[in-house]
């Protein structure tokens, strides 16, 4: 074989492929290719110990269990050094849950690749009744071969931040929820009915405070409950100060600043979308983003028959209340308050041209669906459908000026 100056003899070999004939194989550094291994790690985490799991590359790839290794990050980090030195690429998964990203983060940072799982959409047979931490790290490893695995959007150190202030909010927006039907239904329970219709303001609370019972536990009990919403609504405005102090200084404020063009869309709304969704440009039409937030109607069609239900109620359900709670807005005919106007007049054209043009559609498909009789859930929902559309239209123009 004659070489030309300058340049390496590369020796080949030749073996017998699928079809029949000689297939040259490269040798590279004293290594053939086809010695190249590829695997893929299945991890089910807990809080003290994770399970492992390693399925071969290709559809006849060996499955095993690697073993439980102590879940600290100096245990994670030899573990995963450990199996990267036999082999060439990896690839990792493990399910989202209480443990955070952290083992992401890990994972990442040396160098692999890794998958964080939406549980809810993990493919299981029916009649799999049996479930162990050895038999999850297996069924992800192998799910994660067969790329039948749906992965969730993680997000970064400062936007998880975000999120978590957002939900602390949710969580005592629920509580006050919770102290405010005790004390309703202690009232009730002793015959007690506020004459007004709307309840919760100062004259109500004054209502409460002239209330007198024969028995006085009667009375320190309700005196306790009145202090625990007291207690609870404090926690949520000291909350809402927070968040708003926080999200100037965040690389999403344009966003959330766009998003408030948008009518019955204001602080908490706008912040709850940004960090629920996250990155809106992973959508990619608005139609996605509906889907996710389970906002579209459930199908079951077979044949020339079509059935459609109610909405599927799938995806992320703190962002889909927001948006039902938002719809109401749109009942009242097209107009630019105040508030809205100062938005208006901070935002871009392009952004302002599409909130007026949400506006206009909005209200008038409010107006349509409840002069066909429509309940006003129904309405509601279908407007929060297209609202979220409009959010993910502003959203991806606030991210791109």
């Amino acid at each position: 074989m004659s070489v030309s100056t300058g340049e390496v003899a590369r020796p080949t070999l030749h073996v017998r492929g699928l079809l029949g004939w000689a297939e040259p194989i490269l040798i590279t550094g004293g290594r053939a290719v086809a010695d190249y291994r590829e695997a893929f790690v299945g991890i089910d985490v807990a809080k003290l110990r994770n399970a492992i799991a390693i399925a071969d590359a290709g559809r006849e790839g060996e499955v095993r269990f690697f073993g439980e290794v102590d879940a600290c990050v100096a245990s994670m980090r030899r573990t995963i050094q450990r199996i990267a030195d036999r082999f060439d690429r990896l690839h990792f998964c493990y399910e989202a849950g209480p443990t955070g990203y952290g083992l992401y983060r890990l994972i990442r940072s040396l160098g692999h690749e890794c998958t964080v799982v939406a549980p809810s959409l993990i493919p299981r047979k029916p009649g799999d009744r049996v479930k162990t931490n050895r038999r999850d790290a297996l069924s992800l490893a192998r799910l994660l071969r067969a790329g039948e695995l749906t992965a969730v959007w993680v997000p970064d150190a400062g936007h998880e931040a975000m999120r978590d202030l957002v939900r602390a909010r949710s969580a005592a927006v629920e509580v006050l929820r919770v102290h405010r039907q005790q004390v309703s239904a202690f009232m009730l329970k002793h015959g007690r009915v506020y004459p007004r219709k709307k309840g919760w303001t100062m004259r109500y609370l004054r209502w409460l405070q002239e209330q007198t019972f024969d028995h006085p536990a009667h009375q320190i009990a309700l005196q306790e409950m009145v202090e625990a919403v007291r207690i609870s609504k404090e926690r949520v405005e000291r909350l809402e100060r927070t968040i708003e102090e926080f999200v100037p200084a965040w690389s999403l404020a344009p966003v959330v600043r766009a998003l408030r063009t948008l009518r019955g869309v204001d602080l908490i709304v706008a912040v709850t979308f940004v960090t629920e969704v996250g990155d809106v440009s992973r959508f990619e039409s608005p139609r996605q983003l509906m889907g996710y937030l389970g906002l579209v109607p459930g199908e079951r069609s077979t044949g020339d028959t079509i059935r459609r239900g109610g909405i599927t109620k799938a995806g992320n359900s703190r962002v889909r209340q927001m948006l039902v709670e938002s719809a109401w807005a749109y009942r009242h005919p097209p107009r630019v308050g105040i508030k809205k106007l100062y938005r208006l007049e901070q935002a871009s054209p392009r952004v302002r041209e599409i909130a007026w043009k949400a506006q206009s559609r909005l209200t008038a498909r409010y107006r349509t669906l409840s002069g066909r009789g429509k309940r006003p859930t129904v309405v509601c929902t279908a407007v929060a459908r297209e609202l979220a559309g409009f959010m993910w239209a502003v959203a991806r123009e606030a991210q791109a000026s």
